[in-house]
């Protein structure tokens, strides 16, 4: 891995570095994992990606591993006990709002059988990919991703705004933005064959 070419943010650190050459990009089908990376990507706000990825194995333990239907019952007594918990970013509302996405997953599993199916089907099942030849030119937010987050805001969620929708579709896989010359550029295209023939629209 160290001799092979990558994108360059995520050579500030190992921590980076593991991430983006084990989950960045590929893509995403647990509606559970779907979770998860909208509430890391809402947690960063203001903060550094290293810091989140840093406190990330304290926020799975501390949001029982995203499991959905359990973060949905959390009660005020929760959020009290994570406002003390080091490991997250204490952050009222931000604690707030992913037990109220949680809630809104719940909703949306409902209405369309799950997340999974729901989120994909603004890209119509198929992953946009991206050859970008620079990561100068990788966008920050685009059309798409406000319209995703004017559907999630919509439906009740908070902390998605465009740019963090558009940092969480490209943690998911929705959208290709390794670039060119990075390694996990292809290995996300061969992912998304698998990922074709699986998915249940």
């Amino acid at each position: 891995m160290e001799n092979q070419c990558q994108c360059k943010w995520s050579m500030k650190s190992q921590i980076e570095s593991d991430y983006h050459n084990r989950e960045w990009g590929i893509p995403v089908s647990s509606d559970d994992i779907h979770f998860e990376f909208i509430t890391l990507e809402g947690a960063q706000a203001g903060l550094s990606w290293h810091t989140i990825l840093s406190k990330r194995l304290t926020y799975q333990k501390a949001f029982k591993n995203f499991d959905i239907k359990e973060v949905a019952k959390f009660t005020q007594d929760n959020v009290e006990e994570l406002l003390q918990n080091k490991g997250i970013v204490r952050h009222k509302q931000k604690i707030n709002s992913t037990i109220n996405n949680a809630q809104c997953f719940l909703n949306i599993q409902e209405e369309f059988g799950s997340f999974n199916k729901y989120i994909w089907s603004f890209v119509d099942f198929e992953p946009i990919n991206n050859n970008w030849e620079d990561e100068a030119q990788v966008p920050s937010s685009t059309g798409l991703s406000d319209t995703i987050s004017k559907d999630l805001k919509k439906r009740g969620f908070k902390f998605v705004g465009s740019t963090t929708i558009y940092a969480y579709m490209q943690a998911s896989g929705l959208v290709n933005d390794h670039v060119t010359s990075c390694f996990r550029h292809q290995d996300s295209l061969d992912a998304q064959k698998d990922f074709k023939k699986n998915i249940k629209k």
